[in-house]
């Protein structure tokens, strides 16, 4: 499993890019926020993390600027009818925190906005993420990194400062105090003992009034 490459970059576009690591040339599907990211041809020692994708008939390489990105792109791939070509649709509309933000907020309207998805496909790529990101600190970390939001502890005893933290991260992630108060409601009847459960149970709540 190739997982990174550094090399130089010999030529590049808005949706591949060649790299030859020790005279070896790679070839690599990317998206847009990677390729904008990408020195000009001839630079030397670029590294490009990389995912390969195996399918009948063919192997594939996609490179990313960033291992979130890559992480993104694994996650969206993993999704019921989302290949790599959409993938990367979605990863050329949107830097990797900006669409953990978009997923966060629960704003189909802003998600449709990659091409080739519709609101249906919209709504549905935000609930199965949603519950993605929720579980996933590293992709929770990208809305830090951003500004918008903190990394949760996965866990705690209190049932009070389960509601208290949730609550706070939601409110960080743009919804208001009211939404995050509803959108906690019954979780400890639907087992939700945790912060982390907890604020899965939240975002899909609010993914469905979305």
């Amino acid at each position: 499993m190739i997982v990174m490459l550094t090399g130089t970059v010999i030529e590049s576009s808005a949706s591949h890019v060649v790299l030859d690591v020790a005279g070896v040339g790679y070839e690599l599907g990317i998206s847009a926020t990677t390729a904008s990211a990408l020195p000009e041809p001839g630079t030397t020692d670029v590294t490009v993390y990389v995912r390969m994708v195996v399918r009948e008939g063919s192997i594939d390489l996609y490179g990313f600027s960033t291992t979130g990105e890559r992480l993104l792109f694994d996650k969206l791939v993993g999704i019921s009818h989302v290949g790599p070509k959409l993938a990367l649709s979605v990863l050329s509309t949107y830097s990797a925190a900006r669409l953990v933000t978009v997923v966060m907020a629960g704003d189909v309207s802003e998600m449709a906005r990659v091409p080739g998805v519709g609101k249906k496909t919209a709504s549905r790529l935000i609930m199965e993420l949603a519950d993605i990101i929720a579980k996933e600190p590293a992709l929770r970390g990208l809305v830090a990194e951003q500004g918008t939001s903190r990394q949760m502890p996965l866990s705690t005893t209190s049932a009070s400062t389960v509601d208290a933290d949730v609550v706070e991260a939601l409110i960080s992630m743009g919804f208001t105090s009211q939404e995050a108060a509803l959108a906690i409601e019954g979780r400890e009847e639907a087992g939700a003992h945790t912060v982390e459960a907890a604020l899965s149970y939240a975002l899909r709540r609010l993914g469905k009034r979305g």
